[in-house]
């Protein structure tokens, strides 16, 4: 491995560990019961709001930043495994980009933990573990799926499409807030397997773990088959 592959890789590793030290910070400071901004807004609704604008601007600042735009940002095993499809990155790259973007946000995660352990262990956050709501593990399957194959599918064609590609870190901030606000309650709004990971490790709970691997992944994939039989030329 060389010394250049990997700096990409930590760059993959730090782009998670900041989204979860965030998604920890203000998930704690916005929802947590004892602490004022929680009291003075009774709408959880406009609380899950706050929160996914905080995580679609961390996001967007993970994909803007110096070295964001080195790796590619791409921050989630599902992503790479579709760049990897399609022939963006090697084999070897895939691999250790999956594995640095677990041990990245399993070692955010373990850090927002013992910055603020009080109130990341309150069960109205409990470490912000994912997993599915009041209607149940299918409904959940379904959502992150859904989530997951929008975002997957604008961010290929936004990038393929030249007089939008400059926006596509915009759309997936957009997106992020929207699926946070509004798809949250269903299935904790993962996208991500490396997200999922990092909290249930920390918290040792692997409540319908399985789902969080396999829906993200099965929405990108189907994303991708919808971006090569459908992709638009560049103008």
């Amino acid at each position: 491995m060389s010394r250049k592959k990997l700096i990409l890789y930590c760059y993959e590793a730090l782009g998670l560990r900041i989204f979860m030290i965030s998604a920890g910070f203000f998930d704690a400071m916005i929802d947590h019961p004892g602490l004022p901004i929680r009291q003075k807004i009774g709408s959880a609704l406009i609380r899950r709001f706050l929160i996914g604008l905080s995580m679609g601007l961390t996001a967007l600042f993970i994909l803007k930043s110096p070295f964001g735009k080195r790796s590619g940002a791409y921050i989630n095993p599902a992503v790479t495994i579709v760049q990897f499809n399609l022939g963006n990155i090697g084999k070897q790259d895939a691999f250790f980009y999956c594995l640095f973007q677990f041990v990245g946000g399993s070692t955010g995660m373990w850090l927002i933990s013992l910055l603020i352990p009080k109130l990341i262990k309150h069960p109205a956050i409990n470490f912000i573990v994912t997993s599915p709501g009041s209607a149940g593990l299918t409904l959940a399957f379904i959502l992150e799926l859904a989530i997951s194959f929008i975002l997957i599918t604008v961010v290929l064609f936004s990038t393929a499409k030249k007089s939008l590609s400059k926006y596509t870190a915009y759309f997936v901030a957009i997106l992020i807030t929207l699926f946070i606000s509004f798809e949250a309650p269903y299935s904790g709004m993962s996208m991500n397997p490396a997200r999922t990971f990092a909290s249930a490790i920390v918290a040792n709970q692997w409540n319908a773990f399985w789902l969080y691997c396999t829906a993200p992944v099965l929405g990108m994939l189907l994303g991708q088959w919808c971006f090569q039989k459908y992709n638009w030329e560049k103008p």
